[in-house]
């Protein structure tokens, strides 16, 4: 009897843990789910490719040192900077460096530290034993690139140019940058310009820093990697009809404003605040932002402030279109063209059950019922739902009892509309759904070879109702 207590007493005790095991075994998929839902996208890699001077000229006197010198320590002090930073990686191009000028060598540049983690200590390694010998080929230096950035399905491929001089081998840094940009190989070039100002000739390549003394060197250096790794945010904010930012649940396409390539896809949200939600962007590129309203609505040039929080109003006031009818099952399928008002370009195709959100205006609207019914100058209204209703329709069973070549037509004013073709199949019965009102069929059988065998069949659609119109006498 003890044991039996005993064993009853420890399944009392366990009951509690055992329930509690069970239920985290039931909920543990939502629970999973919820987590992969909220987790999101991972960050991407920043990957920084330095093109680094190392021509004859980097030996000319600066300031305390030469240039090569000074612009390697300080250069080097940043790298220290950057060894505890996520997602970063690094590589070093240098060009003048191979050959000594002359003779001029347009070819003198070499990747010596690719892209990879931990490798800061190798790139100052090799800068501090380079010693500069040739000449400037900064157009082909930035040409290599291409090579240099490995396929990244989620990288961003950044370019750091630091140099003293101008391109000597005639060739054209301005095309070689825009076209790495147009490729989406990488983002706009930051170049630092050593000694002297050179922005009107890099202007066109990228965005140029000017470093006439140490002290702005450093600096320039300090704020390019503050805007390339210091955290950007922006906030969309989708405005109604009373410029307040009530509108979300929609897509949003963000595209670089040099290649035309898509960067991002966020559906529009509100946060828990009911504020719209907070997106992490890259600053350094220049967006065209489409809003996917119907129809949609674009912005166009935007530019981020790096390390701050932006915030972008866009006009997105919408309402919506439904469609009415005491026949709605019968109509559910049925495609509705939606138009700006006078304006042949279809927004969108819309079936008779459904509800959408349009831009506020007004719109012309094609129901494809038989006969087709148009309605213009509907107005959509901020949050309304504009309500457009037709006649409930009527059922013609068309009973041809033999093949044929006929149609169907409506009589309006002693005039016939072409509707429809009946069908050349086997089946010799059609069932139209069509508007009340009266309607005729014209019919030939394929057996009769003249034309005076043509019959008509005029006849009256009511709402609700059921007509059979025989062809042929049983």
């Amino acid at each position: 009897m003890g044991d039996r207590k005993s064993g009853i007493s420890d399944w009392k005790q366990g009951t509690p843990v055992l329930y509690i095991f069970l239920i985290l075994m039931i909920l543990s998929p939502c629970l999973f789910s919820q987590t992969a839902v909220e987790k999101g996208k991972a960050k991407p890699t920043t990957r920084i490719l330095f093109v680094f001077d190392a021509s004859q000229s980097m030996y000319g006197h600066w300031q305390s040192d030469t240039k090569f010198n000074i612009a390697v320590k300080l250069f080097s002090n940043i790298l220290d900077s950057l060894r505890t930073q996520q997602n970063l990686e690094l590589a070093l191009r240098l060009y003048g460096h191979q050959k000594p000028f002359p003779p001029q060598d347009c070819n003198d540049t070499r990747l010596e530290v690719p892209f990879g983690k931990d490798n800061i200590s190798r790139i100052k390694h090799v800068l501090k034993t380079t010693n500069p010998k040739g000449t400037t080929p900064i157009a082909y230096a930035l040409s290599q690139a291409t090579k240099d950035f490995t396929p990244c399905a989620d990288c961003r491929n950044i370019v750091i140019l630091i140099t003293d001089g101008l391109e000597e081998c005639n060739g054209d840094p301005c095309a070689v940058s825009h076209e790495l940009q147009m490729k989406g190989i990488v983002l706009k070039p930051f170049i630092v310009g050593i000694g002297k100002d050179f922005r009107q000739q890099f202007d066109c390549v990228g965005t140029y820093f000017d470093a006439s003394n140490e002290k702005e060197f450093r600096s320039a250096l300090n704020v390019i990697i503050s805007r390339t790794l210091n955290p950007t945010t922006m906030q969309v904010n989708l405005l109604d009809s009373y410029e307040k930012p009530t509108e979300t649940n929609v897509n949003m396409t963000f595209y670089d404003n040099v290649s035309g390539l898509p960067k991002y896809n966020f559906i529009h949200s509100f946060n828990a605040k009911g504020v719209p939600d907070t997106l992490d962007i890259d600053p350094l590129i220049t967006y065209d932002i489409s809003i996917h309203t119907l129809p949609p609505v674009h912005k166009d040039s935007v530019k981020l402030t790096p390390g701050k929080h932006n915030i972008i109003g866009i006009n997105a006031p919408q309402g919506y279109i439904a469609f009415k009818s005491s026949g709605n099952n019968l109509l559910k399928n049925m495609p509705c063209i939606i138009r700006k008002n006078n304006n042949l370009e279809t927004v969108n195709v819309q079936q008779f059950d459904q509800v959408e959100k349009y831009l506020t205006g007004l719109y012309d609207i094609e129901i494809l019922c038989m006969p087709r019914i148009k309605v213009n100058n509907v107005e959509v209204k901020q949050s309304h739902t504009t309500t457009v209703e037709i006649p409930l329709p009527g059922i013609a069973v068309i009973q041809k009892s033999t093949n044929g070549y006929g149609s169907l037509y409506l009589e309006d004013k002693n005039q016939l509309t072409w509707l429809y073709n009946f069908r050349d199949t086997p089946q010799q019965q059609e069932t139209l759904y069509l508007q009340p009102g009266p309607y005729r069929v014209v019919f030939r059988s394929k057996y009769s070879t003249n034309a005076s065998y043509t019959i008509e069949k005029p006849f009256r659609v009511e709402p609700g109702q059921t007509v059979v119109v025989k062809l042929y006498p049983n």
